[in-house]
């Protein structure tokens, strides 16, 4: 509450750190405190257990003193037991009372009296821990006493009772190593956990991250966008879902865009008709007349040369200005498809014979590739050839004598759809790529001559077959025009 009421703003990553290191905590340190636990339990369980074997063989060894109670014998004998690891050794007659003691330091009266209980068992043993003072200083000591028992006769003799002191500082010393061992074994596997949980959260949040950026960039209007995929499983679903949906909206854009510049495209042939209408209209009539009076004029025997030769440029220019308005109407006119099924390599043909004296003027190398057995397509003819005529002729004036154009024809593949895709590519003067997509259209050109809708009248053709055309990329200088047409176009 109190990061959201200040703005803070703590990420997927280090929640997930944050919240894996508390885990990580609390299991470390509950195994480490259940493994030392049961540790130091089997640690002084042993003790215990070589304590009473210790407190057993110094029962056997001074048993017969007991019996004949030989106090001196059994004085010397544990006088020698006492080490560093056994502090005291205290004997007890059957009576309960001291009999004899070694390593005993001040009064240590508690450690005096016999612990065991009123009836005594053989195998029986009671221990304590507690801190003895030994030289000024206090040592902490396990405490165990057993009974001694003597055998020869159906039931064993109570003869009294050993007790010994062990020194827990070796015990103690070896569970201060256990410790540290299993704090280090735990910090190591705290660390590893960590290390992993680290890898691990950033290939969660890895992609969602670049899911997040996807996101941005999508509200952008970039949707060139990808996750690339690493796995199969839910984080790689989630990125394959994205492309997914990235690839759609991209589709879709294009769609949109596709169809906008189809309605401007259509706004702007509306706009051109009208003005050509009022054009031919307004233009044709006047100069129709002006045509004939110069025909006349031409008729006029007693005219000289010199005014012939400007009423033969006058009239010339009347025939430019007639071809433009014919273009013009040809171009803003939309006329219906006659769809016949066609061989594209038949038409091809067709366009290449028109063109061969060009050709051969010229001295154009033709590269030309056209597999036999492409599917053939339902189309117009006519219109159709009319677009490679338009294309070629331009790579034609593109190329300088002697220059080359190459025309390949595959199939290829779009949406699922198959298409025939004609490649026209020349190593003439090229197009600037920034001219691309203007030169399709209406009214522009970049050469010095023409009225700019050769190209336009190109594309609207392709487009009412359901096609595409556009200018793509080559080695070298020039110019590569690619143009797909469906298979099959329902008429």
């Amino acid at each position: 509450m109190r990061f959201a009421q200040a703005g803070l703003k703590i990420s997927l990553y280090t929640r997930f750190m944050f919240a894996i290191t508390f885990i990580l905590i609390f299991i470390v340190g509950s195994i480490l405190l259940l493994v030392e636990r049961r540790e130091v339990r089997t640690i002084f369980e042993q003790s215990k257990v070589r304590g009473i074997l210790k407190a057993q063989n110094i029962a056997d060894l001074n048993l017969e003193g007991l019996k004949f109670w030989d106090s001196t014998g059994i004085q010397t004998n544990i006088d020698r037991e006492l080490n560093d690891q056994l502090i005291y050794v205290v004997i007890f007659d059957r009576f309960r009372q001291l009999y004899v003691s070694a390593g005993l330091a001040g009064d240590a009266e508690d450690i005096k009296v016999s612990r065991l209980p009123v009836r005594v068992t053989e195998n029986l043993s009671v221990d304590r821990r507690l801190d003895f003072t030994l030289n000024g200083r206090s040592v902490p000591l396990i405490e165990i006493e057993i009974p001694v028992f003597a055998g020869g006769s159906p039931e064993p003799d109570y003869w009294g009772s050993v007790k010994v002191g062990l020194s827990l500082e070796e015990i103690y010393s070896e569970i201060r190593r256990t410790r540290w061992m299993l704090i280090l074994i735990g910090c190591s596997g705290f660390l590893l956990g960590l290390v992993g949980a680290g890898l691990l959260a950033r290939r969660i949040t890895g992609p969602m991250k670049t899911l997040v950026e996807g996101t941005r960039r999508i509200s952008r209007g970039d949707f060139s966008q990808t996750i690339p995929l690493r796995s199969r499983d839910e984080i790689g679903g989630l990125a394959r879902s994205f492309n997914e949906m990235t690839r759609d909206l991209l589709e879709t854009r294009q769609r949109m865009e596709d169809a906008n510049r189809k309605l401007i495209q259509a706004e702007k042939l509306a706009s051109i008709g009208r003005i050509s209408a009022t054009i031919a209209h307004e233009i044709r009539n006047p100069l129709t007349s002006v045509k004939l009076n110069i025909q006349k004029l031409l008729e006029n025997e007693s005219l000289g040369e010199e005014e012939k030769e400007h009423l033969d440029i006058s009239q010339e220019g009347i025939g430019l200005i007639e071809k433009f308005i014919k273009e013009l109407l040809n171009f803003t006119r939309v006329s219906d498809l006659n769809l016949e099924r066609f061989s594209i390599q038949q038409i091809i043909d067709e366009s290449l014979k028109i063109l061969r004296n060009i050709f051969q003027q010229k001295r154009i190398v033709l590269e030309r590739s056209c597999p036999s057995d492409l599917p053939a397509v339902v189309v117009d003819g006519d219109k159709l050839r009319q677009v490679f005529l338009n294309i070629l002729r331009n790579s034609v004036e593109a190329v300088d004598e002697g220059g080359k154009i190459a025309l390949a024809v595959s199939l290829a593949k779009e949406n699922s759809v198959k298409k025939i895709r004609i490649r026209i590519s020349d190593n003439g003067c090229g197009i600037a790529e920034k001219d691309w997509e203007n030169i399709f259209e209406p009214f522009f050109t970049t050469k010095p001559s023409g009225f700019g809708l050769g190209l336009s009248n190109a594309r609207k053709i392709v487009e009412q077959h359901m096609g595409s055309i556009k200018v793509v990329k080559k080695k070298g200088k020039g110019t590569a025009f690619e143009i797909r047409i469906p298979c099959e176009v329902e008429p």
